[in-house]
């Protein structure tokens, strides 16, 4: 027996349990799948076909002896800024990079649950934008339209996963990484308190901006492998209490007081809501109106809280320049950017890691207020591939914060938050998704798992796919 590609993480799970397929099966369609799109997606930095045709036998071997654990057996991808034992750790870079000693907390808690790690997706240079290309792997596109990017960083791990090549994969989240290209292929991602999934061996990547979260294509979907991936390293310095995910989907979220905030927080650079994207989030606002909570435009207060961002983000990328192997193959933006972090190192940053408790006090206060904050994803459907080529730093910053304004401040808060698709707008003859965001509170997963499970109820986006995706198996819609 085969699975539908529609078949998702759980449903995946369960057939295997109950003996429906074999774990060599499905990994064995999803590396056709991998090797069908790598031409016209370009998703994949490393392929682990042996390795994971292997692992496979040793899933069906276990399997068959009785053993059960949450992800035996299923085929999954990581975001290429993970370590994978064996498997060089590029995050986007040229050159050669060693292989990896041992696998990374969140890679090794994944085989602990049982999942078949089929490869390693593509992300930018460091993962410093919202788009996947550059000279390290080429371009990744987006299984909606091939001539747009999937979005970034974790645009590989989306386009993967909307296009059906795996049920789930993981990325990882610093200024919306996640929930980005998640909004712009039409995904469920998850950005977790921060330490909920451990980004260890790294303790704070990006001064603590950075973390890892979960893709696919439903919410189930998305809380088992955010279940999978949970937990902590002996050396880990955020240790969130513990939540069962999973169990959240399908609660009623009961009546909840809802901010509608369509107001970018502040930058220097002006930013404009698109009025498409606009519609889109308003028109999920009045959804959620008619299902009985209570919605309302207003805005948290962020003051000037890109303070406390840019010196954490920039003093980020310069340890990771100052690691790198191969500095003079980097780019000359990420240079640049280090170059302003090795600036803003010192006071400034140790301003910006203070401003967080402050921030953490006047924003939580509005949750007396308000139970969720619904926002735009970005402000943007997503740009053309190579909108960013050839750009110089400021122009890139520029074009990026004008694209995606609204993801960073949860960075740092270190604040749950979900992206759940919002439907769609029209550019140019293509069908373009776009998302939207619920934001949370401290600890908040449990109410935004709950909220995003009864929209999807009521929307079911999980079963429209896109062209390419139809084209390679999928059902269209």
């Amino acid at each position: 027996m085969t699975l539908d590609r529609a078949a998702g993480l759980v449903e995946s799970a369960r057939a295997l349990a109950a003996g429906e397929v074999t774990s060599r099966r499905l990994v064995e369609e999803a590396l056709a799948r991998i090797g069908a799109t790598q031409d016209s997606l370009n998703a994949f930095r490393i392929v682990r076909a042996r390795a994971a045709l292997a692992e496979a036998d040793a899933a069906d071997a276990a399997l068959a002896a009785g053993v059960r654990r949450p992800l035996l057996g299923v085929p999954v991808a990581v975001k290429d800024d993970m370590d994978v034992a064996g498997e060089p750790t590029a995050f986007g870079c040229r050159g050669e990079h060693p292989p990896a000693a041992e696998d990374g907390e969140a890679v090794r808690r994944l085989r602990a649950a049982g999942a078949v790690v089929v490869g390693k997706t593509n992300t930018c240079e460091f993962g410093q934008w919202p788009v996947t290309e550059g000279p390290a792997f080429g371009v990744t596109r987006n299984p909606w339209s091939t001539e747009h990017t999937p979005g970034g960083s974790s645009g590989g791990s989306a386009a993967a996963v909307a296009a059906g090549l795996v049920p789930a994969a993981l990325g990882s989240d610093g200024a919306g990484s996640v929930r980005i290209p998640a909004a712009w292929t039409r995904l469920v991602g998850i950005k977790p308190q921060r330490g909920r999934i451990s980004t260890w061996p790294l303790a704070e990547p990006f001064q603590g901006i950075t973390v890892n979260g979960t893709l696919a294509r439903t919410v189930a979907d998305a809380a088992l492998l955010l279940d999978a991936a949970s937990g902590n390293h002996a050396r880990d310095p955020h240790r969130p209490p513990p939540v069962d995910a999973l169990a959240e989907v399908g609660r009623d979220p009961g009546r909840l007081r809802i901010a509608l905030s369509l107001k970018p927080p502040f930058t220097v650079v002006r930013t404009c809501l698109d009025p498409r994207v606009r519609a889109r989030v308003v028109a999920l606002a009045e959804r959620l109106a008619a299902s009985g909570h209570t919605v309302e435009e207003a805005d948290p207060p962020y003051g000037r809280i890109g303070l406390a961002f840019v010196p954490r983000a920039t003093a980020g990328i310069a340890e990771r320049v100052r690691e790198a192997p191969f500095p003079a193959l980097l780019d000359r933006r990420t240079r640049d950017s280090a170059r302003l972090g090795r600036l803003l190192g010192g006071a400034p940053l140790r301003a910006a890691r203070r401003a967080e408790a402050v921030l953490h006090d006047r924003i939580g206060a509005f949750f007396g207020e308000y139970d969720v904050v619904l926002a735009p994803t970005t402000a943007t459907p997503p740009p053309r591939t190579g909108a960013l080529l050839g750009l110089g730093g400021l122009a890139t910053e520029r074009a990026v914060i004008a694209a995606c304004p609204y993801a960073w401040p949860w960075n740092v808060l270190g604040w749950p938050a979900v992206n759940v698709p919002a439907g769609f707008v029209t550019d140019g003859g293509a069908r373009l998704p776009v998302g939207a965001q619920l934001l949370g509170p401290a600890g908040g997963e449990p109410l935004l798992l709950r909220l995003a499970a009864q929209l999807e109820a009521e929307l079911r986006w999980q079963e429209t796919w896109p062209p390419l995706g139809a084209a390679a198996g999928s059902p269209a819609g």
